[in-house]
């Protein structure tokens, strides 16, 4: 069995910022910051990261409460943003989808930032809700590598419950799809292949530089991933 987990933000879809702009109101709105920080960096982050570094650059405590008070009303708005930003599916990502969700030797999962209640929003907007059935998220983790471990249990847990070691089958092998440094570096956590992919926030060139498995300019021209996958198939891995 090959487990494929993708990234969503730069690496599904570009929302037109609509993550942003649900913060910025959240914080705005509920907290009465006047301005927020313009140097905090969303991208291959946790939503909770974020939000604790923006507390923190605001003078407010990044306490439990104030995370369930910025959690709720983050989750509250966000689909209004996504429906008033310009988001796109990102090209090549419907034809892989599609195609990775017909083999029987696969399953696909989530290795996000975002909070499980924000990428369920963001997967149901851009009609892929359906695709994933479990995952990593960042409501508890401020670090990526946290996640990953997260998503790979998550990924064990669900071969596990549909009957893959009953048939004799070991832990499934696992591929990390994501934009950023960050997704190959919690894709190296787990031991899993790391493609890296040019479209979101960081160049080709950037990405090069972390050493991922593979690297691509956009998911228009997977056969290296079809390749990988079926390779786990053909020689008899599980």
């Amino acid at each position: 069995m090959y487990t494929v987990l993708f990234d969503i933000d730069g690496t599904l879809v570009n929302t037109g910022g609509a993550g942003k702009d649900a913060f910025r109101r959240t914080f705005q709105e509920d907290f009465r910051f006047t301005q927020l920080p313009d140097n905090v960096t969303f991208a291959g982050r946790s939503d909770r990261a974020i939000a604790e570094e923006i507390m923190l650059a605001c003078n407010v405590e990044p306490t439990e409460t104030n995370w369930n008070h910025f959690y709720s009303g983050y989750t509250k708005r966000l689909p209004h943003s996504l429906m008033t930003c310009q988001g796109t599916i990102l090209p090549g990502v419907s034809t892989l989808l599609e195609t990775l969700e017909k083999l029987d030797h696969v399953q696909l999962g989530i290795l996000t930032g975002n909070v499980q209640q924000g990428a369920r929003e963001k997967l149901r907007y851009y009609g892929m809700a359906d695709l994933f059935e479990f995952g990593g998220f960042g409501d508890m983790r401020t670090d990526r590598n946290d996640i990953a471990a997260d998503a790979q249990q998550a990924a064990i847990d669900f071969h596990k419950n549909h009957g893959g070691h009953q048939n004799g089958q070991g832990s499934p092998k696992i591929m990390v799809i994501g934009d950023t440094p960050n997704d190959v570096r919690c894709a190296r956590s787990i031991n899993a292949f790391a493609v890296a992919v040019a479209t979101g926030g960081n160049t080709f060139q950037e990405l090069a530089a972390t050493q991922p498995d593979l690297l691509l300019q956009d998911l228009t021209e997977p056969t290296a991933i079809y390749k990988e996958v079926h390779s786990c198939s053909s020689n008899g891995a599980t």
